[in-house]
């Protein structure tokens, strides 16, 4: 995502929109009150992250994706397929205009003014039709390891890669969703091997490379900010090539470009 673009809304509404999402995402939908938000997936039978976003619940009848990469008409696409007699609709909703807003608590969601503003603990973001824009709220966020996801990441992370256990984004006592053996089996055996680092890089990249280190793939660019200064990036690494990094070395990579690790999230 540039700077300047705005974010990707999807409202799912209608009698039948809290069943149909507790059905098809991975967090625990039904547990969310009007008036807050939580993180969420739609992962693919497989288990691969297909979506990520913000789950927001405006009211009993109305809930409003906020999309963490992806597009929001071809998500509503795809999950039109699985509708059947449900009784909702699926649009691309008119709230894309971003802006950084005065901190609020994580997870508390606000209407203020024909805008809905998502809480997040150390700053907070706000959504409207039109108006002004910024991009600080990224920084922030991706100091907080909120993952973004470039169009080639999608379906194809498992989400301990992106640490979305911590970030309460998959439930595994929930009933059954798509992907959720393949979540439980992973949780309970920790077999995964790669997982979210916070970055610093020496050069600009572009998300969605590939990281390689001696022609070996060794792990993925999801997101990058770069300031005259420095270039802060989250990144899913391999685990061992992450274990030789630390905040003061530098690991060298293919093309160029080293990189040292800020931090590692690890669930």
């Amino acid at each position: 995502m540039s700077p300047t673009a705005d974010v990707e809304t999807l409202l799912i509404e209608g009698p039948d929109a809290l069943a149909f999402a507790q059905a098809q995402f991975s967090s625990n939908v039904q547990s969310l009150p009007v008036g807050m938000w939580q993180f969420g997936a739609w992962l693919s039978p497989q288990g691969r992250v297909r979506a990520l976003f913000h789950l927001a619940r405006l009211d009993e009848q109305r809930l409003l994706l906020l999309l963490r990469g992806g597009n929001a008409a071809t998500l509503g696409d795809a999950l039109r397929r699985y509708v059947f007699r449900s009784r909702l609709v699926l649009q691309a909703s008119p709230w894309r205009a971003a802006a950084t807003a005065a901190a609020l608590p994580l997870h508390a969601l606000h209407d203020e003014n024909g805008g809905i503003v998502f809480g997040c603990g150390t700053h907070a973001l706000r959504l409207a039709v039109d108006g002004e824009r910024d991009d600080a709220w990224r920084r922030m966020q991706l100091q907080l390891g909120w993952p973004w996801l470039p169009d080639s990441a999608l379906d194809a992370l498992l989400p301990p890669a992106l640490s979305l256990h911590r970030l309460h984004a998959v439930a595994i006592d929930k009933g059954c969703y798509p992907g959720q053996e393949i979540v439980a089996r992973m949780h309970w055996r920790g077999s995964h091997k790669r997982h979210l680092c916070n970055v610093r890089l020496t050069r600009s990249a572009t998300p969605g490379d590939i990281l390689r280190r001696d022609g070996n793939e060794v792990g993925t660019l999801l997101d990058a900010i770069e300031d005259d200064n420095r270039i802060d990036a989250l990144a899913v690494l391999d685990d061992d090539i992450a274990s030789t990094s630390t905040e003061n070395t530098l690991l060298q990579l293919d093309d160029d470009l080293a990189l040292s690790i800020r931090h590692r999230w690890e669930n």
